[in-house]
């Protein structure tokens, strides 16, 4: 199908869910199974009735998209984050061991089961969760670099991509705001040698999908650290990074387009022409609700570059980073109706 639409990953948790969220040491398995799953079919759901071709669960049954690594592997300390209504804290403390199920599998092949449509489930790249939960003083003993556990990682994350596969799984997306921040150049003179820690991040995605026939996509997010969609994002158009993500091996690009600093779409022809792309065309910012006609305008512009059945449109991030984000649902159901709208169009137009 030309112009696909789907969303990245998370939709917002409305009050009810993140009380059942909370819920879940207190209810028996069964009743909090039963709970959760009656509420990602409303997910599923809403975004079909949107028109959304390629959905999600939402991410409603993890905590965070990062936190999901301790559901599938042991060694890390959760903790409490010094600042009220931030996610919890995941410092890896010991060697990392798969755990006897997989979490992700588990929930996928439930979700297979409610849905026709295609279905897009995300995982954490291994080099974010190196960003993100290596501590030089207590990851040490453990692992003496970051890259020694980024490296540990990559087993862990393939054994669930696998699954997620197995499980009827049609896209397999991997977060990597870590490399898409290399486009912010403060974000670049934090580092000794930039270009090596891009090396190094596309270096392990290619090892994680290595061999891997199914469709795989990564999502360059310019939002790392953001508390809800919206409120925070980093600036640079993609130029520096084009010669890093033209060695990746995945079919698909998740660009992010809409934020102010993000550069042209022009970008899109110095990647290499085996790549889709999936257009962020669609603002997630609070509030915002891009009409229609300025998603086509975006899209149509994208097309002075690539190919038409290269292109597919989605918001340019998920929704809700975390179950602390409260996003209104209502508002978002509406920007996935104008995004289905404007590729309806674009139907009519190239067909």
């Amino acid at each position: 199908m030309l112009f696909q639409t789907s969303v990245i990953g998370s939709l917002p948790r409305p009050a009810f869910v993140r009380d059942l969220l909370s819920l879940k040491d207190s209810l028996s398995s069964s009743t909090y199974n039963e709970r959760l799953e009656n509420v990602i079919r409303f997910a599923i759901a809403l975004q079909e009735t949107a028109g959304i071709d390629v959905v999600s669960d939402g991410e409603w049954r993890r905590i965070s998209y990062l936190g999901v690594i301790t559901e599938l592997a042991n060694g890390f300390t959760v903790e409490p984050h010094p600042l009220p209504g931030r996610p919890l804290m995941i410092t890896v403390t010991d060697t990392i061991r798969p755990k006897s199920t997989d979490f992700l599998a588990k929930e996928a092949t439930f979700t297979r089961s409610i849905t026709k449509g295609k279905l897009k489930v995300a995982l954490p790249s291994p080099g974010l969760l190196g960003e993100r939960m290596w501590n030089p003083e207590r990851s040490r003993d453990a692992y003496p670099t970051r890259e020694s556990f980024v490296e540990a990682c990559v087993p862990i994350l393939r054994r669930s991509l696998e699954l997620l596969i197995k499980a009827g799984v049609d896209i397999v997306q991997i977060d990597d705001p870590h490399l898409c921040l290399l486009v912010d150049e403060h974000v670049r003179s934090s580092y000794l040698n930039p270009e090596a820690a891009a090396e190094f991040d596309v270096a392990m995605i290619n090892r994680l999908i290595e061999g891997i026939s199914a469709y795989t996509s990564v999502h360059l997010c310019r939002r790392a650290g953001a508390r809800s969609r919206g409120d925070l994002h980093f600036k640079g158009p993609y130029e520096w990074l084009i010669p890093f993500l033209n060695k990746l091996n995945v079919r698909q690009l998740a660009m992010e387009f809409t934020p102010e600093g993000s550069g042209d779409a022009s970008v899109l022809s110095t990647l290499r022409q085996d790549f889709d792309i999936a257009l962020g065309c669609l603002s997630v910012h609070h509030g915002l609700i891009d009409a229609p006609e300025l998603i086509l305008d975006r899209a149509k512009e994208a097309l002075k570059y690539i190919d038409t059945r290269r292109l597919s449109l989605t918001p340019d991030c998920g929704f809700a980073p975390s179950a602390t984000a409260i996003v209104s649902l209502d508002e978002v159901y509406e920007k996935l109706c104008n995004l289905s709208i404007a590729a309806k169009q674009l139907r009519s137009m190239y067909t």
